[in-house]
This record gives C-alpha cells, structure tokens and sequence, in this order.
C-alpha cells in the first residue's frame, strides 16, 4: 500500500482517491437512486438538494482545513465560493439552450448529469494544464490577474450582447458534419432512423446538441474561473476539489435559479467586482510588500461583494406592496 502515499501533484495518492471516491459515490446515488425514473425536480427538491451539496463541500473545506492547514482551508472557502458564484452566471445561458431546444424540464436532469460528468475532465484536464504553465513559470500569474482585471472591467463597462444560440460556432459545425434530427426522442442522445436515402443510420437528438453547447459554455466559462481560482491558490488539490464541488452543486440549484433568474439582475456587476478584486490582489501584496495577500481578508472581501450583489439584486426586483402574485 505504499503507492498510497507517493505524492501526485503535490498532494498523496489517497488524497485523490478519497475525493474521487467522493465524486463517484454522489454521482452514483444521483443517477442510480434519486432520479432512476424520468421526472421534473421542483423547485423544492431543487434547494434542498443544493444545501445537501453545499453543506458536503463545506464539510470536504473543514477536511482540507484539517488536514492541509487553515491557509489551504481559507483558500478552498474563496475558491468555492467564487467557482459558486460564476457558476451560478452559467445557469443563465443553460436556461438560453434549454429553451432554444425546447427540452421539457423532465428531460434537463439528464442533460445536466452527463454535462457535469464532461466537465469534471475537462475540467481537470485545464487545471493540470494550468499548475504545470504555474511551475514552470510563476511569472504567468501575473497574466492571469491582468486578465482577470481585464475582464472584470469590461463586465462592469460593456454589456453584453444577447446570446444568439442558433449562431453557436460549435452547434454549426456539428449540424454541418453529423446527422440530426430536430425531433425529440424521449431521453436519447442518439436515435436510429432512415436518411434522405432511406438508409438506417444514427442522428444525433435535440437532447445531445444540448448536451454538447452546456460542455462548449462550460469551456468559456473556465476561460475566467481557473485563472481566478489560480489567483487564490496554485495547489491543484485546492483548485480541482474546490471547483468540482461548486459544480456539482450547480445541477442541483439549476432548477431553483433557472424558475427565478430575473431575480439576479445585479449579480453580474458583483461577479466582475470579484473579478477585479482577485486580479489585483497579487499586485495589492507586491506593493504592501507582504509575501500574499491574507487569505482570511480575502475570503470576507469575496464573501461580501457577491452578498452585497445578491441582497441587491433581491431587494431591487422585489414584488410592489399589493401586488397580485
């Protein structure tokens, strides 16, 4: 059993395993008992799922703590929370394709769970990729947080521009090259049926076109959320647990954001105040001259500024005082 102990990325084989075993045992329990059958989660069954994932990320931080120290546990709550934060701004644009396709809200479960199965890879693909550019030149940290500062700005400047699904670069290129029905099928990704020829072949559902622009959003999305994460902290331990937690909470509040996404209007703007906070930290520490920024103040600066936004936004789009509901 001596393997167990020889150090991957930084961090003890059994580490990983434990959080693997995590991963696997969620994934299991949610698509082998909770949702066997094809039925529509309620808003209800939505939150309290999420809490139920909430609070198993933050018992996994209190692990972390533990084991790894109070700096590692700090920077895993920041990390969360932040990957939280963004990915909830994700909902927004998974609501866009559900309705472009028109998937019945029975059918989004499934859509969602292998969606969160493509991103655990892709995910841990980019933060390998990530760690090993870090090692080799730290330098590239500062390119991050430019970056992240750039981006916060042009949230806070620029609107965005209305998201045009059907224009989807990706979505084009797999209606040019593979066959696709327009028709839904129940919960198939794939159905087989005959060609303009009459030939029997597979075409690829409505269902799987879903599937496919969640795994391209989540891809542009990460554009902003590793760097930000790799701004907190550069142990791939910290960054990859952190952000796999956030996400697999983000199925399970999909259904509740999704029923009430106008009430987070202002969430946004304390997303790229985030942005910006977390890319200029490392420059804030250069010229306080401390060796990093303290993860404790950084995690209540974070803390804060997505509240604010959140309270905001709930306060501003609150129904009128005898408003017929």
């Amino acid at each position: 059993m001596e393997f167990l102990f020889i150090a991957f990325a930084g961090k003890p084989v059994w580490m990983w395993l434990a959080f693997i075993a995590i991963v696997l045992a969620l994934l299991v329990f949610d698509l082998g008992i909770l949702h066997r059958k094809t039925r529509e989660i309620s808003v209800r069954e939505s939150l309290v799922m999420s809490a139920v994932y909430i609070m198993l990320a933050l018992a996994f931080g209190g692990w972390v703590w533990w084991q790894l120290g109070g700096e590692a546990g700090t920077a895993y709550l920041t990390a969360f929370t932040i990957e939280k934060a963004l990915a909830m701004d994700n909902v927004f644009v998974i609501a866009m394709i559900f309705s472009y396709f028109a998937i019945p809200r029975a059918y989004q479960h499934r859509v969602l769970f292998w969606g969160i199965v493509g991103v655990i890879v892709l995910r841990a693909i980019m933060i390998g990729l990530g760690a090993a550019i870090v090692a080799q030149a730290s330098w590239i940290l500062y390119v991050f947080a430019l970056f992240l500062v750039a981006t916060g700005i042009k949230m806070l400047v620029f609107k965005d521009k209305p998201h045009d699904v059907g224009a989807n670069p990706a979505l084009n290129w797999v209606r040019r090259r593979f066959d696709v029905t327009d028709r839904l099928h129940g919960e198939r990704f794939f159905v087989r049926q005959p060609d303009a020829k009459g030939k029997l072949t597979w075409f690829m559902t409505p269902l799987f076109l879903a599937l496919i622009l969640i795994e391209f959003a989540d891809v542009i999305f990460a554009v902003d959320s590793v760097p930000a994460i790799f701004a907190i902290s550069t142990d791939p331990f910290v960054v990859y647990t952190s952000n796999i937690f956030a996400i697999l909470g983000l199925r399970a509040l999909y259904f509740a954001l999704a029923a009430m996404v106008d009430r987070f209007q202002y969430l946004k703007l304390a997303l790229a105040a985030v942005l910006i906070f977390i890319g200029s930290k490392i420059f804030l520490a250069d010229l306080l001259g401390l060796e990093k920024f303290p993860p404790a103040l950084s995690l209540g600066i974070t803390f804060g500024l997505l509240g604010a936004g959140i309270a905001y936004s709930l306060w501003k789009t609150r129904p009128a005082v005898g408003q017929a509901e």
